[in-house]
Parts: C-alpha cells; structure tokens; sequence
C-alpha cells in the first residue's frame, strides 16, 4: 500500500477489492454446488484431468494480469473508470436463485448425456443442426428466455467474475483502429459503425458503447430471446440506440463493406469448422476496407499447452461439441484466407484475441 493515497489509488483498491470479492463468490458457488450435487446425485461427476496444485497455482498470476490490464487500459482512457464497477445487481438478486434451482436439472441432463432437450413450445426447427444444443447442458439451450436471464450469471460464476475484464480486452485495438479512421464525408454526419456478430445478452455492445459512445451499435444473433435480453440490456446506451436483428452470422443481412468494425466474443469455439470459415468471410464481406474485426474466444493449444489439461476438462463437464477441434484450429490462416492481413494475437487469463485489417481500397 503506497504511503499517499490518493482518489485514484483508492479507485484502484476498490477495485482489487471488488474482483476479489467476484473470484471468492464464484469459487465458493462451484464447490459448494459441486459438492452438494455429488452428494445428492446417483452419479458422480468428475473432471476426466483433475487440477494439479501446480496447474491451480498458475491460475491466480494470469488472473492477477488480466486485471491489471484491465485498469490499465482504464487509466490510458480507453474507457470510463466507472465500468469497472458495473454490475447488474438487480439481475443478480432476482435471477441467482433461480439459477440454483436449475442446477438439479442440469445436472441431470449431464449425466444423461441429454444434448438436445428443450421445454414444450420451444422451436427449433430452421436453425443450423450445430446450434440445437444445450450447450454448457444449460437448460432450452440458447432458446428461452430463462436461459438469456441466467446466462450472463452463469458465465460470471463461470470465470470468477473475470467475463467482462476478458470482454473489454477487445476495446483498446478496436478504439485506436476506429480513431485514426477518416470519418465518411456526407451531407449529414455519419457514425463509425459496429458489428458484434453473435451478440448474445449484448454484453459486448455495451462494452464498446462505454468506450465510444458516438459509435452506431448493431448486434447479430440466432436467438430472439436473447436478443430480447440484449435490448433490455442496451436499453440505457448514450448516443444512438443500438440495432439488433436475428440473423445467422454466416449470412449476414446487410450489404457489401457496411461497417467500419465488426467483432465477435466467445463464438467460434461453438461452431463447426465449415460455419467457423463461413462467419469469418462475412464479416470480411461487410468490413469496409481499411476497417478492422477483432475477435475474443478460448485460448488454444497453441499459445498455452500448460492449459491443455483444463482445455480438455472444457468440453467434458459442460457440452461443447465443436471445442476439441477448435482449442487446434488455425484461426489466423482462416482471417488471412478470408482477405484479412495484419493478423496479431495476445491472450488473457483463459482467452485469445484475433485483432485483423481488411486492407483499405
């Protein structure tokens, strides 16, 4: 602790604090459920690659990093002190409950190996065969509006608060990108435009809306109810309301070199290869050239073999299909083939980030 504390070392400390607080939150949620669902349950579930204290060990520095580039980029200006502390406590209030209530159910969809069980009403049919799962075995899939009230909370337990310090890690390369761009001349001003392909709950779109809030926000998703949990979400962004459509991401609706940036959170690591390709050359389609597309998903094998054994944990306790062939995937070689240049990768904590450049015209 420095001798002077000053307002903005303060800011730091409650912040420090405040992640703690998430981590201690969602190690205690998963081994206390684990333990009493184990107890309970006919069948145990184990990890196929225990942890080593070694392996856990190591966890804590790379947790420990994100975080201090996730303030660091906070004191640079790449967006608000204040969204660190964001938090959708009202959500958590209403919505932790029942999230502990759906863990039995869960729990026993996993041990019937049940991937493709969904509540009377739902509709599948006309979706992508890949994308009719209960991915994470999490209750109607991606279908339901119970799943995109709990989603969000199920990830935070998930990666012990640190989703959201992963997420904005794509901000920095995409707000230097966007700045030096020369904006369009027009009889009327005209916004640099955004893609979040995938958008989910629109936690991403949020994110960037902190740090530009003059950018024109559009979202993609397959999931009209989680678009509906995105426009709740988005419900209070400054500038211009964000657009959302329910749209495939390999066919995207909107026409040739539209918008200036296009980004994507957590999404290949859930799509077969072919849908993987598919995606990547749409969003070079409707990249303007000169734009950029960012990506934020798993680290791969690649970049962290000390991680394989977790990686290989992944896909064995929650249901994740595609992510065996993904955590191997030359992601780069797939942007490059698609008209990408440019291409770097960085990683944080448990993700990798793609940041890629349509060359300009």
């Amino acid at each position: 602790m420095p001798d002077t504390l000053t307002p903005d070392t303060l800011t730091k400390v409650a912040y420090q604090t405040f992640q703690q607080g998430k981590q201690v939150f969602g190690f205690a949620h998963k081994m206390l459920s684990t333990r009493i669902l184990n107890t309970v349950s006919p069948k145990e579930r184990n990890e196929p690659n225990p942890l080593t204290p070694e392996m856990i060990k190591s966890i804590q520095p790379r947790i420990d990093a994100l975080l201090q580039a996730d303030w660091q980029d906070a004191e640079d200006g790449v967006y608000p002190k204040w969204a660190l502390f964001e938090n959708r406590w009202d959500d958590f209030f209403r919505y932790y409950p029942e999230l502990c209530l759906d863990l039995p159910g869960i729990w026993e969809r996993a041990n019937g190996k049940r991937y493709q069980e969904f509540s009377a009403g739902i509709e599948t049919a006309g979706y992508p065969d890949y994308y009719v799962q209960n991915f994470h075995h999490q209750t109607d899939g991606y279908f339901s509006d119970t799943s995109a009230n709990l989603y969000d909370l199920q990830v935070e337990v998930l990666f012990n608060g640190t989703a959201d310090p992963m997420r904005r890690r794509i901000l920095a390369p995409l707000k230097q990108h966007l700045n030096a761009m020369q904006p369009t001349v027009s009889v009327t001003p005209q916004p640099l435009k955004v893609l979040d392909i995938a958008c989910g709950t629109g936690n991403s779109l949020k994110l960037i809306n902190q740090s530009m809030p003059k950018a024109a926000l559009y979202g993609v998703d397959l999931s009209p109810a989680y678009l509906r949990k995105a426009n709740e979400n988005l419900s209070g962004v400054k500038g211009i309301p964000a657009q959302l459509v329910q749209a495939n991401g390999e066919a995207l609706p909107f026409v040739d070199e539209f918008f200036e940036a296009t980004t994507s959170t957590f999404l290949f690591h859930e799509l077969p290869a072919e849908a993987r390709q598919n995606v990547i050359n749409e969003a070079a389609r409707v990249t303007k050239p000169g734009g950029i597309f960012v990506i934020c998903d798993s680290v791969q094998k690649i970049d962290t073999p000390e991680l394989e054994p977790m990686m290989e944990n992944f896909p064995a306790i929650f249901h994740e299909p595609y992510y065996q062939h993904y955590i191997s995937d030359d992601l780069v070689a797939r942007l490059e083939t698609a008209g990408f240049t440019e291409v770097r990768t960085f990683n944080h904590f448990m993700s990798k980030y793609w940041v890629a450049l349509k060359p300009a015209a």
